[in-house]
């Protein structure tokens, strides 16, 4: 996979427009559950693509690191030959001409060096832009993942929610036909029904005990007007 087609991946994702996406959908909860997968296995590729460039970055900063500090090392080695063959020449020695030489050889791998280290510095920058963009692209995408996330689990709790007032809606239906109001009102006029019956029996009950003690009382005062009758006559005797 190039490093175009990563960040052109990772770009198209994270503008993806989740809503849009929802909207069209004939099962939501279905549809984000698929994109939370996708946008994770998308992820996970992305960020071995990206680290993959990240490492090729780094080499190339070793790299170009490495040719900087030899371009100073060759530099110092050029410079300490060139002292030599001057120390060499005041001397009247012929070996001066000999270090000169050496010293024309590092500056040569000196400038070798400078060059390679100069020739990477525009790859490092754009490479580094490049990386760059990658991690951000990457770090909408995580955004989105959250988002996604988000919503799945706000939509999946009012579906249960909707389910559960459906259920609620299919029992209240089940139930008889008839108004609930007036099977209460049947049992109210039974019951009181039952009351009244009690009531008259013990209306009932209460005026036949009136009525005897009606009938003793009736016989107690026939039994005093005997008696007094009996005294009169035992009087009259």
């Amino acid at each position: 996979m190039t490093k175009q087609t990563i960040l052109g991946r990772v770009a198209q994702l994270a503008r993806a427009n989740v809503n849009a996406l929802l909207d069209q959908a004939e099962d939501p909860q279905k549809m984000m559950d698929q994109l939370i997968r996708d946008y994770t296995a998308n992820i996970g590729e992305a960020e071995t693509a990206v680290a993959g460039t990240i490492g090729n970055l780094r080499l190339l900063e070793q790299d170009h690191a490495e040719d900087v500090g030899a371009a100073a090392e060759w530099g110092g080695k050029a410079a300490s030959a060139s002292r030599r063959a001057d120390q060499l020449r005041l001397a009247g020695s012929a070996d001066a001409d000999r270090f000169d030489n050496l010293a024309k050889v590092a500056l040569g791998r000196q400038l070798q060096s400078e060059k390679e280290a100069k020739a990477a510095e525009p790859i490092i920058a754009a490479q580094t832009e490049m990386v760059d963009k990658l991690k951000a692209g990457l770090d909408q995408m995580k955004a989105r993942l959250a988002q996604l996330q988000s919503r799945r689990d706000e939509l999946v709790a009012r579906s249960r929610s909707a389910q559960a007032q459906n259920t609620m809606l299919d029992a209240v239906k089940s139930i008889d036909v008839l108004d609930p109001a007036s099977e209460l009102g049947r049992f109210e006029d039974k019951v009181r029904r039952e009351e009244a019956r009690a009531q008259g029996r013990d209306e009932l009950a209460a005026s036949s005990l009136d009525h005897q003690f009606e009938s003793l009382d009736a016989l107690s005062d026939a039994a005093e007007v005997d008696a007094r009758l009996a005294r009169l006559k035992a009087a009259s005797a």
